[in-house]
């Protein structure tokens, strides 16, 4: 007889111990975020060293979560994510003692590798440890506490680098440690029936192509000396990961998936879309603490209602999209996205955090609320019977490459604008001269984005009502 994957009584065990390992992961970008203009200072890192140590971590998730995945499904689900929580905990030690810009960019990588592997356990133990019956519930449980933790991740981050001096910052990897050692003494000896498939193949040449190919793109958009050769090799290497997955028999991505149109173009509003969000989410905090005169716990405020919205609208967002088809929801959420991000174009110049920065992030969560479930429905609903979880990965990936371009591309459009003089984007200066080619290039910055949420809009319309 087949051993079940947990004790009944240890379901609740398990299903903290995912909740617990998810927050550390969702949390981590929009904590460094707030943290980076404190962490630029402590370092002496530049602008292009600080889109590196939040590259670093993005590269190796989206590069790895795929085959994270599979990781689990081979040598067992616990098991990996034990494994992933080890390496993550372990990289956050690792932030929290870092000396230089280059320590903190290794760590973060490594930080990428634990979330690659932890991050896809987390809800795929959920699903193993309860019954068909209850699993809806018990992801349910889950996605409202993480939604929690992620609002709630940014906030003491925040505090802790306003009242924390220098140690502030280091504080915010240093927490990882005592959440990760709880969610592995959770799930420590519960799972007697994680037993793993040996037949299952990981893809892990297509991991490693997928590595370089990213790293190579990162670093040509990074760097603005990057020539033509440069992006001729970056180009070469995303095309022999593609050649690799189309011709390997247990692919990493199953190009096929990309054939339906609904779940092709529900990829694309997904890539602008987040393209958009976290090009804002990143160079925001910078520009309010280098010149706008705001703490990063008041950063917070326009973090926080993104998480609130999203979990306050989500579940009438899936109804409406039950009735209306999801391209209708994701359309108007993507409207008001772009609305708001066009009004913090206007406003950067004015550098009015409370009246005017805030107001519009509230509308932007206001969108982001009514995206996020219909997007997921489209992509679930597009996909094939059995090839769900598939297409969920994809898309999640997407959205972190969709970050790592984001940042990596919209830092050069900010030193441009800045110019050559001054302190620097992103540095701290009272001078006028700084103020105003600080709120120049974040205007371009959000500009982009605005652009970009608009183009999701109209893509998200060709969906139509339904999603097949």
């Amino acid at each position: 007889m087949p051993v079940s994957f947990c004790a009944p009584e240890d379901r609740r065990v398990i299903l903290w111990a995912a909740i617990l390992a998810s927050s550390m992961g969702f949390i981590d970008s929009s904590v460094t975020s707030i943290a980076m203009p404190a962490m630029r200072a402590s370092l002496g890192a530049t602008l292009e060293q600080a889109q590196w140590i939040n590259a670093a971590y993005l590269l190796t998730l989206s590069a790895l979560v795929l085959a994270g995945g599979a990781m689990g499904d081979r040598f067992g689900t616990a098991r990996v994510f034990s494994i992933g929580i080890c390496i993550f905990v372990a990289g956050s030690i690792a932030c929290a003692f870092a000396l230089d810009p280059g320590q903190m960019i290794a760590a973060r990588a490594a930080k990428g590798v634990g979330a690659a592997l932890m991050v896809p356990g987390s809800m795929a133990m959920v699903s193993r440890a309860y019954p068909r019956a209850e699993r809806g519930r018990a992801l349910g449980l889950w996605a409202a506490a993480s939604t929690m933790t992620t609002a709630l991740g940014p906030v003491l981050g925040g505090m802790l680098v306003t009242w924390g001096g220098e140690v502030g910052w280091r504080m915010i990897f240093a927490l990882n440690l005592p959440l990760g050692l709880v969610a592995l003494w959770l799930v420590r000896g519960r799972t007697p029936g994680d037993r793993g498939r040996p037949g299952v193949r990981v893809d892990l040449v297509g991991a490693a192509l997928a590595s370089i190919g990213l790293g190579l793109l990162a670093w040509v958009l990074t760097d603005a000396a990057a020539g033509l050769w440069h992006w001729a090799l970056a180009l070469a290497a995303l095309a022999t990961f593609l050649i690799w997955e189309a011709m390997t028999p247990a692919p990493m991505i199953r190009l096929g998936l990309f054939r339906n149109r609904s779940f092709a173009v529900t990829n694309i509003v997904t890539l602008a879309l987040y393209f958009a969000l976290n090009g804002v989410m990143f160079y925001l905090p910078m520009t309010a603490v280098s010149a706008w005169n705001v703490t990063a716990l008041e950063v917070t405020a326009a973090f926080l209602p993104i998480s609130l919205m999203i979990g306050l609208l989500s579940a009438p967002a899936g109804r409406w999209a039950d009735r209306l088809g999801p391209g209708p929801l994701m359309a108007a959420g993507s409207v008001l996205v772009a609305l708001a991000y066009g009004g913090l174009s206007i406003f950067a110049a004015e550098g009015d955090f409370w009246g005017r920065i805030v107001p519009l992030m509230v509308l932007a969560g206001i969108g982001l609320g009514l995206v996020v479930a219909p997007l997921t429905a489209a992509v679930m609903h597009s996909a094939e019977e059995g090839e769900q979880g598939a297409a969920s990965g994809i898309n999640n990936a997407v959205a972190r490459v969709a970050g790592l371009i984001a940042v990596a591309l919209l830092g050069r459009v900010a030193a441009a604008t800045y110019g050559a003089g001054g302190a620097g984007f992103g540095t701290l200066g009272g001078d006028a001269a700084h103020l105003a080619a600080t709120g120049a290039a974040f205007a371009q910055v959000a500009l982009i984005a605005a652009v970009m949420a608009g183009l999701a809009a109209a893509l998200a319309l060709t969906t139509g009502r339904t999603v097949r």
